[in-house]
């Protein structure tokens, strides 16, 4: 009998023990953010049934709630107006006993952050593999505990580029003309293989140590704000990898043998769920289900709820579990991972992955206090398709048919894309709508866009082939690609490498295209930064580039004038920007022609004034528009009109 009293003591004693915690987040907030309540998630061992208390001025809980699993908590702080950045304790309690003490962290904004500028058509964005473009640290090559480990000689492997490696080469960029970086995702991938693209995230909080540190992407953003570059962040709000420490042990994916997509193989490890915060964090955990990939159900109005629920309820691939987004505490956690990165980082905008595949609601949701927060940042959707009304759909200030109203101030220009790509390579002549015709009517749908000059227009990413490659290696055709999308009304981006001409096979082959950027290695052969080992016809491309997108930096008139185009006229297409509060007037013209034509200039007195005279961006040439213009064989022409 006098050991009970021992024994009860020990048990207290090691049920308190149990009780711990090793992670936090958002690992710290700020005080003055439209964003309320905070809600912080804690993880660690035996947190259910604590409550929650905080003693600090304007700071106050909420509310306490206890999860399905026990080694979580969540706890929502309101963080008034009149709160004080500085470090807070919270305290978890077992009824009146306090069992642990949390210490967090609220700290003072950067001045003017609320306001911070992000992107749009007065800049130019430059999109990079971090793993591809230039290794800066070989020290983080191999990580042992992430796996994956280096090997250049694999095209699907990490080849060791960083977030270094993108800081050294910063000038080069600016260089280049270009006030944006893009770089794919750059958080933890604790994936087994093929783990280099970012997009298989296992902690939404941390950057990759093969990319470096979270204190070296903000740096970086640093250093790169110091040379006129803003910087966008790559986030996945649908999917998540199945090496994410919410599934530890791994989450049990489909047997080998199923249907893999994009060359993935499922992983079989058979283990279970057991560390989900809810039960419905994920869905479809077992039995395996792939999402349909049909985007037009979300807007069709004929399409069969299941076909919906097909898209957004699937997995991506085998190795990247499908979010829960209607699951509210997981909602409110990616709203606030967007909202922190951005505030850590000072990014001025993000780009949003596979933006459909996510529930509807929550991308209102998410856009929306995002926006909120940060009224003059910006977000770019990828909405990859052909269809116009589908990517008009999810922009701010479309009024949709079913009244859903979204607050993305942006979306990629796929199908401007998918139509400049098909009207170069098509023969002129054969009809209105090729060729150049294409082009010309493929403005058309701008009707639907409330900001036509925010979408974001590209000639590759990491997603499609190569230009040049798409183009058959043509030299001219390159050249028309990029003069359009650098002068068209849109935001321009253009993929790493294409200004040297980079190549890949014509069918997808994302590690290919996704190739190592020349000199970004100790002992590459040619080296692109500094013009080493290059051959004369990429030499003669990137400073086409150059020389493009620098110029492009001081127009106003291609930046916020108003376009007019004329109809395709014997292989050219002739469009105009002009600038009504300055006056300022571009012309551009392109040819695949193959001899030179001869344009009669009368024809565009609309935006051409009697005896106009003009600089040629490329020649340098000052040319008499008065009567006509001679343009030159598969070329392209930039023309700045004397005011």
């Amino acid at each position: 009998m006098k050991l009970l009293p021992l024994a009860l003591a020990l048990l207290a004693g090691a049920s308190a023990h149990a009780q711990s915690i090793d992670r936090v987040e958002p690992p710290f907030w700020w005080v003055g953010m439209k964003h309320r309540p905070l809600q912080l998630m804690l993880h660690g061992q035996q947190l259910s049934g604590l409550t929650a208390q905080i003693s600090a001025p304007g700071v106050s809980v909420r509310r306490t709630v206890a999860l399905p699993n026990p080694n979580y908590l969540v706890v929502e702080l309101d963080v008034a107006a009149n709160a004080k950045p500085g470090p807070v304790t919270l305290l978890l309690k077992r009824g009146q006993a306090t069992v642990l003490r949390q210490p967090y962290e609220l700290r003072a904004r950067a001045p003017g952050s609320a306001q911070r500028q992000g992107f749009g058509p007065a800049d130019a964005i430059y999109l990079v593999v971090p793993d591809r473009f230039a290794n800066g640290d070989p020290t983080n090559d191999t990580v042992d505990a992430l796996g994956d480990p280096v090997n250049r000689a694999d095209p699907g492997g990490r080849h060791g580029g960083d977030l270094h490696g993108i800081a050294q080469h910063l000038d080069y960029i600016a260089g280049l003309g270009f006030t944006q970086l893009w770089p794919t995702p750059i958080v933890e991938n604790k994936q087994a293989k093929y783990s280099y693209h970012g997009y298989s995230a296992t902690d939404l909080y941390k950057v990759d140590p093969r990319f470096g540190s979270n204190e070296d992407y903000r740096r970086l953003a640093e250093q790169a704000r110091a040379k006129g570059i803003g910087l966008i962040m790559d986030l996945v709000p649908n999917h998540i990898g199945s090496g994410h420490w919410w599934l530890t042990p791994r989450p049990a994916l489909p047997k080998a043998g199923s249907p893999p997509l994009g060359g993935e193989t499922p992983d079989a490890s058979g283990a279970t769920l057991q560390d989900l915060p809810t039960p419905d964090w994920l869905n479809h955990p077992a039995p395996y289900v792939e999402t349909n990939h049909r985007h037009v159900t979300v807007q069709d109005t004929y399409a069969a709820a299941a076909d919906r629920a097909g898209l957004t309820d699937g997995w991506f691939v085998p190795t990247m579990p499908d979010l829960n987004q209607r699951q509210p505490l997981l909602a409110t956690y990616l709203v606030q991972n967007a909202i922190w990165w951005i505030e850590y980082a000072g990014l001025s905008g993000i780009r949003a992955d596979t933006y459909p595949y996510s529930d509807k609601a929550f991308l209102a949701r998410w856009s929306g206090a995002i926006m909120a927060e940060y009224p003059k940042l910006s977000i770019v959707g990828e909405e990859m398709t052909d269809h116009a009304s589908m990517v008009a759909y999810w922009l701010r200030g479309h009024r949709n048919h079913d009244g859903y109203v979204s607050h993305m101030p942006s979306m990629m220009d796929f199908p401007l894309h998918g139509a400049l790509r098909q009207a170069l390579i098509e023969p002129e002549g054969q009809g209105y709508g090729t060729g150049f015709g294409r082009l010309y009517e493929a403005l058309v749908e701008d009707i639907q866009y409330p900001e036509p000059s925010n979408l974001v227009l590209f000639e590759g990413n990491h997603d499609t082939n190569r230009v040049f490659s798409a183009l058959g290696e043509d030299r001219a055709l390159n050249k028309l690609a990029l003069t359009y999308i650098a002068t068209i009304a849109r935001t321009p981006q253009l993929f790493y490498g294409s200004e040297i001409l980079m190549k890949s096979p014509i069918e997808r082959s994302d590690g290919v295209v996704r190739s190592d950027f020349p000199g970004g290695w100790h002992g590459d052969t040619a080296d692109a930064f500094t013009g080493r080992g290059l051959s004369e016809a990429q030499r003669e491309a990137q400073a086409f580039v150059k020389r493009l997108f620098n110029w492009r930096k001081h127009s106003v008139a291609v930046q916020r004038g108003r376009l007019v185009h004329y109809a395709p006229d014997r292989g050219t297409y002739t469009y105009f920007r002009h600038d009504v509060q300055t006056d300022a007037t571009v012309m551009v013209v392109l040819s695949k022609a193959t001899d030179e034509v001869r344009l009669d200039t009368r024809r565009f007195a609309e935006l051409l004034p009697a005896n106009a005279k003009g600089l040629e961006l490329f020649s340098g040439a000052v040319l008499d528009l008065s009567v006509e213009l001679v343009v030159p064989p598969r070329s392209a022409m930039v023309i700045d009109l004397a005011r």
